[in-house]
């Protein structure tokens, strides 16, 4: 009983870390929880003499896990219906801040998730542990039965295949909730002038209601028919039998639109910023990924 509490004690000193990393191998918050709970399970059956290090252990059981995942992930995900978005995840919990801390900010963020998606399982293992989680690549080799020296080449990859991608300018958090209030207001009361200001002129604007809801199949590119699409989306959302109410929060590091209908959150907006605009806008409607976040949501009121 002692033995089996010291190993529930120790997993737990890791268990932000193993999330951290399945949630951003996975794009999926309800699936990194269970990957973390085999992860235990696994734990709990392994002969505790043989760990030298902890924390590369559980990290090599969730790596695998979270790979094994991807390879049955990557059939259902060209199967899906519409454009496929990561699983939004409330960060400004208490439980969760420390994900944030781990890593730059940005590798957090729901476009940084879907740049993932891009890269092969391995490709994505090897960048997220060497970069994001500082495993040198020796270790991470380890972890993934390759030698350091392909983690290496793999690593450079990677890497230069996320380049054009990723985020270079990130304002203010006291701008970017300025600018998504902004958004919102102008999106409400069909402002086109300043909702178009607002935007960059190559805009992209991704729905994902996953067959579920109804959602754009296809993204909206463009600053005019991004700024028509949620003029029109977000100002007769008010107008309807049941109008949306709106709140904010933080989503992934950065400030997004939670929408709600009678309680029930609906449809998740977050944005990405440039030093010109909102760059890209993604919608979350999908209720099967909406229900990680809600829980989220009631434990933060409880």
């Amino acid at each position: 009983m002692d033995e089996a509490m010291n190993q529930g004690e120790d997993f737990e000193h890791y268990r932000v870390l193993l999330f951290s990393i399945a949630y951003r191998m996975t794009g999926s918050a309800s699936d990194a929880e269970d990957l973390v709970q085999e992860t235990y399970l696994r734990y709990q059956a392994s002969a505790s003499h043989e760990i030298v290090s902890l924390k590369s252990y559980l990290t090599t059981i969730i790596t695998r896990l979270a790979l094994d995942y991807l390879k049955s992930a990557r059939v259902a995900r060209e199967q899906y219906i519409g454009v496929w978005l990561p699983e939004p995840l409330l960060t400004s919990e208490d439980s969760m801040a420390p994900l944030a801390n781990l890593e730059q900010q940005e590798t957090l963020s729901l476009a940084f998730l879907r740049l993932l998606e891009s890269l092969s399982p391995s490709e994505r293992a090897v960048f997220l542990l060497h970069e994001v989680f500082e495993y040198p690549f020796s270790e991470v080799g380890a972890m993934l039965e390759k030698s350091p020296a392909n983690c290496r080449q793999i690593f450079h990859r990677a890497r230069q295949a996320l380049q054009h991608g990723r985020v270079r300018f990130e304002p203010e958090p006291q701008r970017q909730h300025q600018l998504v209030l902004s958004f919102l207001s102008a999106s409400q009361t069909g402002n086109m002038e300043v909702l178009t200001s607002l935007l960059a002129q190559d805009i992209v604007s991704w729905s994902d209601g996953g067959g579920k809801v109804q959602a754009n199949l296809k993204p909206v590119h463009g600053q005019q028919s991004v700024a028509r699409f949620w003029s029109f989306w977000l100002s007769q959302a008010r107008h309807n039998q049941r109008p949306l109410t709106f709140t904010l929060a933080e989503i992934n590091g950065g400030p997004a639109i939670l929408c709600w209908e009678e309680g029930r959150l609906v449809v998740v907006i977050s944005v990405t910023l440039s030093s010109v605009g909102i760059e890209q806008i993604y919608a979350l409607l999908n209720p099967e990924k909406l229900a990680y976040l809600q829980k989220q949501l009631s434990r933060s009121r409880a």
